[in-house]
Parts: C-alpha cells; structure tokens; sequence
C-alpha cells in the first residue's frame, strides 16, 4: 500500500466501528505505527504529545482491534475500520465527538422515533398509528397478517410499484408490532447475528 507522509512523516488515520459505521477518532500515525498495527491487529499511533508510538487501550484496555484498513484516492489519509472493546475517548465516551456508538438504520431509525412520539403522544384523532395502538396489540398483529398477505399477493403480479407500496406498507406496521412488543430493530439484529456460525 503506497502512503504519503506529511513532513513529519505522519497520515491523519480516521477510525470507525467496523459495525456501526460510527468515526470513534482520528489519530495519526508514522510508518513504525502502520507496521505495529498491521502486526498485532491493534491500533497503535503516533503520540504526538508524548513522541512515541501508542497503542490505543494498553492502559485502559480499550483496544480496537482492525478489521481493516485502506488509503484514501490520494493515499493520504487512511480509514481503520475497528472493533473497539470498550469507550474509543479518553474521556469515557463512545466517540471523540461525544455520540454513542450504537447502529442507526437510517431512514428506518427516523420512523422508529417518530412511532414511538405518536405513540407516546395518545392523539387517537390526529394519528393512525396512535389509533392502531389504543386497539391493542391483537389489532396491531393482525394488520401486520393484512399487509404480509397484500404483499405476497402482489409479489406473484408484475406490478412492481403495487409491490414496493405493500412491502412498505408491511415494513411499517411490522415497527409498530415490534414496538408494541417492546423491541427495536436492534434487538432483530441482535437475533440475526445470534444465528451466524
């Protein structure tokens, strides 16, 4: 791998959970701190306050151990996807940015929270989702069964628009069935990997 060093033989190498995509920090590292990383499969950098190499948890214990590691299009920065095994931050957070190193599911996050806010807020009149809610998990269920068969059913057709809008329409009440259930897609993806061998 060609990497360019600034002049004092340094590369900014940005650091980022191999699974939640989260940046944890940026360090930098010289060649010798490159080398130790590829070696031992530990992130080690180069302290530039204390001018030695440093391998980030050999006091703490909070290791990151490299999954992987490439350069950027001008092979001056490098992106260290990790495992981290515990707080990346000195200061005991997740994150040097102070954010939690938990996944997001994009969009699908976004509609969590705002099931959970419609929910929460009870306004029957206003809100399909607190309307489906006020009648119980069982009606909650069952439209979930609805949706799964319109999709199906429009599946086997060629329309393929008909089934995108059934399949959301099943993504969508199967959030709200998880929740009235008292789980989060993080808990389904907890299963999910549960089951790799």
């Amino acid at each position: 791998m060609t990497i360019k060093y600034d002049d004092n033989g340094l590369v900014p190498a940005i650091i980022q959970d191999a699974v939640t995509q989260k940046v944890l920090m940026l360090g930098y590292m010289n060649e010798a701190a490159y080398k130790k990383t590829l070696e031992t499969k530990q992130v080690t950098f180069f302290s530039r306050s204390k001018q030695r190499l440093w391998t980030k948890g050999e006091e703490s214990g909070n290791f990151l151990n490299l999954v992987d590691l490439k350069n950027d299009c001008d092979n001056d920065s490098l992106l260290l996807q990790v495992h981290p095994a515990g707080p990346t931050c000195h200061t005991g957070t997740d994150t040097c940015w102070k954010d939690e190193n938990t996944s997001r599911y994009g969009f699908f996050s976004t509609l969590e929270t705002i099931i959970q806010e419609r929910v929460a807020n009870k306004d029957t009149e206003k809100s399909y989702v607190a309307s489906l809610f006020s009648k119980g998990i069982n009606k909650v269920a069952q439209k979930v069964g609805e949706e799964a068969v319109e999709t199906v059913i429009e599946a086997m057709d060629s329309n393929d628009e008909l089934f995108l809008y059934e399949s959301a329409d099943l993504l969508f009440h199967y959030l709200m069935l998880l929740q009235a259930k008292g789980f989060t897609l993080k808990d389904i993806e907890t299963e999910l990997k549960g089951r790799q061998k």
